[in-house]
Order: C-alpha cells, then sequence, then structure tokens
C-alpha cells in the first residue's frame, strides 16, 4: 500500500523549524511519507508553517500560500493546510481572503493537525523530531512565547506568555539529537535569560547548561537570544570554564540611547546597557558578541540614530545585524504612534549602520589572518566547502571558506588555517 504524501513548508525563524520538525517525526511515526521541500511538488497534503512577525515575513507567507494554491488548482497537491504564527494572528482575516485553504491551524497546534490527518499522538516519541536541516546541528527551544512588554513586539500576542520547558525535558530531547548525530546544540527562546523563572522561579539556564555539559555528548553548546535586562551571570563562569560551550553571546540591545529604549518600552537603560556590554567582554575570554538592532522606530531623530552609529563604531560588535522598524498591528507602538520615519530614511539609516560594521567587520576579520581556528564543516558550495567558527551561528553569521581539494567532510570539526579574510567572511586550509 502506497503511504500517503505530505509536504510541509516552514517559514521564518528556527524556532517554526523545531515545530516543523516535531510534526514531521509524528506524521511519519503515523504512517505518513513526509518531505519537506519549499518548491512545488505533488503531494496529497501541504502544510506551510508560516511567520507573522514582520511585514518582509508576512508578505513571504502570503506569497507562499497562493503559489501552492495555484499548485492545488493545477491537482498537483489535494488539501492544503496552513499553521504557525501567521494563521494565529490573523486567522479570521485569512479566512475570508484566501478561502480556499482547508483548515487554518494557529500556533501550539501540533494535536489539532494530527486530529485532522487521523493521526493519534505518540507520546513515547513527543520528544523526538526529524532534523530538516544538516545532522550535525540541531536547534534546542526551551521556552514558548515571551513575557516581556517591549513595543515594537507582536510575539507575546501571538505566542502567548512565557512557558519554560521542564529541565528533564530538555535533556531527554537533548539526548535524542545527540543520538541522531547532533553535534552542535544551539539553545533557542524568544528570551533564554528568563528560562525557568515560571517554573522553578529563579533564572535556571545556568542548571540546565550545567546538564548538557554533563552529558558530553556536543562538542559544542550555543545561546541564542539573552536579553540583557537581568542577565544571568552563573554563565559566564560556566563559559570560562567550559570549552564545548561557544563563546558566543546573543544579546539584542535593539537601541542605545534612553529615548528610544524607554520608548521601545525595554527594561534597560543606556548605561545599563553598556555597562552589560563591556563587562562581558571584559569577564569571558575572546567572547565574540552578537546584537541586533532596530532603525526607524518612531520618533528617532538624527541625534538617536548619530549616537546609535556612534556606538556601533566606539563598541565594534563582532556580529550584527539591523532591520528597520516594522509597524506591527496591536503592538503598543502601533496603537500609541505614528510610523513617521519615512521608509527611504529608514533604508539610509540601516545602510549607514550596515556600512560601519562592515568596516569592524573588515578590521576584525583582518586580526584573524594567520591564526588556527576550530571550524564545523556545512556544506559543500561551489569550488568551496563551507563551515563555521565557534563564533558564528547558522545562516545568519559569517563563514570560513575551504577550497574542495583538500579532502574533509560535511559534519566534522577541523583546525583551519586562516590565509586571508573579506568583509564577512574567512578563507583557510586545514592544518595537517
Amino acid at each position: 500500500m502506497t503511504k500517503e504524501k505530505i509536504n510541509i513548508i516552514t517559514l521564518g525563524c528556527s524556532k517554526n523549524t523545531v515545530d516543523s520538525e516535531k510534526l514531521i517525526k509524528q506524521l511519519e511515526i503515523g504512517g505518513f511519507n513526509v518531505t519537506y521541500k519549499k518548491e512545488e511538488t505533488k503531494a496529497d497534503y501541504v502544510i506551510i508553517n508560516t511567520c507573522g512577525f514582520i511585514n518582509d515575513a508576512k508578505e513571504e507567507s502570503i506569497n507562499t500560500i497562493l503559489k501552492f494554491i495555484r499548485a492545488r488548482e493545477k491537482g498537483n497537491i489535494k488539501r492544503l493546510y496552513v499553521t504557525g504564527c501567521l494563521s494565529e494572528r490573523y486567522a479570521n482575516d485569512l479566512k475570508n481572503e484566501i478561502p480556499e485553504v482547508d483548515r487554518y491551524f494557529g500556533v501550539n497546534s501540533l494535536t489539532d493537525i494530527l486530529a485532522e490527518l487521523n493521526v493519534e499522538l505518540n507520546e513515547k516519541y513527543s520528544d523526538n523530531r526529524t532534523l530538516t536541516g544538516p545532522n550535525h546541528y540541531a536547534y534546542l527551544k526551551i521556552s514558548e512565547g515571551c513575557d516581556r512588554s517591549c513595543s515594537f513586539c507582536a510575539i507575546p500576542k501571538i505566542r502567548g506568555k512565557y512557558i519554560s520547558e521542564p529541565l528533564e525535558k530538555l535533556v531527554n530531547e537533548a539526548v535524542q539529537l545527540a543520538d541522531n548525530g547532533v553535534k552542535e546544540l544551539i539553545l533557542i527562546a524568544q528570551d533564554l535569560s528568563y528560562y525557568g523563572i515560571d517554573l522553578y522561579k529563579k533564572q535556571a539556564l545556568p542548571n540546565l547548561v550545567q546538564e548538557l555539559i554533563g552529558l558530553n555528548k556536543f562538542e559544542w553548546l550555543r545561546l541564542h537570544y539573552l536579553y540583557p535586562a537581568n542577565f544571568p551571570f552563573e554563565l559566564v563562569d560556566i563559559i570560562n570554564e567550559n570549552p564545548s560551550i561557544c563563546r558566543y553571546i546573543d544579546i539584542p540591545i535593539q537601541h542605545i540611547t534612553d529615548n528610544m529604549l524607554a520608548s521601545m518600552k525595554r527594561s534597560h537603560n543606556r548605561s545599563e546597557t553598556e555597562r552589560l556590554l563591556y563587562k562581558l567582554r571584559e569577564d569571558i575570554d575572546g567572547v565574540a558578541i552578537r546584537t541586533t538592532l532596530i532603525s526607524g522606530y518612531p520618533g528617532e531623530t538624527e541625534k538617536d540614530h548619530r549616537d546609535l552609529v556612534d556606538f556601533v563604531k566606539e563598541y565594534k560588535f563582532n556580529r550584527l545585524g539591523v532591520f528597520p522598524y516594522s509597524h506591527e498591528e496591536n503592538t503598543w507602538a502601533y496603537m500609541k504612534y505614528d510610523d513617521n520615519i519615512p521608509v527611504e530614511v529608514k533604508e539610509e539609516r540601516v545602510a549607514e549602520i550596515m556600512e560601519a560594521q562592515e568596516q569592524i567587520s573588515a578590521q576584525l576579520n583582518e586580526k584573524t589572518v594567520g591564526s588556527v581556528m576550530k571550524t564545523v564543516i556545512d556544506r559543500r558550495e561551489g569550488d568551496f566547502f563551507v563551515g563555521r567558527t565557534e563564533f558564528d551561528s547558522p545562516e545568519v553569521d559569517q563563514e570560513v571558506l575551504i577550497p574542495i581539494e583538500y579532502k574533509i567532510e560535511i559534519g566534522d570539526f577541523y583546525d583551519i588555517k586562516i590565509t586571508h579574510s573579506t568583509e564577512f567572511d574567512l578563507f583557510g586550509v586545514p592544518v595537517s
């Protein structure tokens, strides 16, 4: 008997990826042939796991839905389902505007989707996933939702309040991933710093990290999205004492001026932010600090922008991303302010910040030439193997390029001598 085929398309962040991977495992156990290809392919069912965070992500989600509606009209698929953040946030609008979708599901709808497909949740495998990316790294989602009240962010309204996963459950999931070949475990959440407060009445991220280190199953542990306020400083000694923890701190500050931080309803001001950032540099040997910024937030003055650019140049973040402000419905900023910075001004400000960061990155990269850096190989691309150091996260940071003439294996770690660099890439060869 031929198995029915389901194609699952995942859009948006790594947290969505984890949700899809758990769904895929349950569907496979339930007897389906599951693929996960974004391109159009013949299937009995298509499930689109959408993102609804900012305008660009919403547009991509809508376009993907429309593409697969056309595929259905051509007879390439039988039924189309939509889940995730977009359908959680705009369920009624989507049902009215795009009624061709057979059913919309929100977030955390695993059991509902399974029931629609006549599959019963297999609790025995609730911590198991089918990885949809390279097998040597995977994301561990340690919580759902967010209790912060940042004015620009719709996540609490989409994903709900912060709910920590029990520590024992996360350790079990990590063991499953390691047993399936994962060598780099990347901890993710809307806010890692908050982990455990709801369950254990304290910041329990250090405890979780210690438990994961104690497994002795991972070459690298990486921490993503640590909120600046109430940073769990117990982590500093743990990082310094354990080489398996990447010296990489992803800490989105969003802005630097008191005016903007207060308007954004962040829980930290400029002096607190600066103290934290400089302390991390001082206390963690060789740490790489990554941040994310928003440019063009309502009311951002030219002075606010200049102060932000000057701080970027002064602090010299190792990694930096910047986004133009997106005016999101039902957020505090949407209800309180007009989106009064013209698009072209937002784009000019983003470009100026990234130009400053490009020069910083070029200078920092040049200093690595001649050094030997532990590197994991992610893939082959053209004439190069593409890898990363502990200071770089998949898909968002720079890479190390090694000529394909060298006999190295994807998923393995090598000592790479850096021979030259550009603004956002390193080039090297294996040390024999």
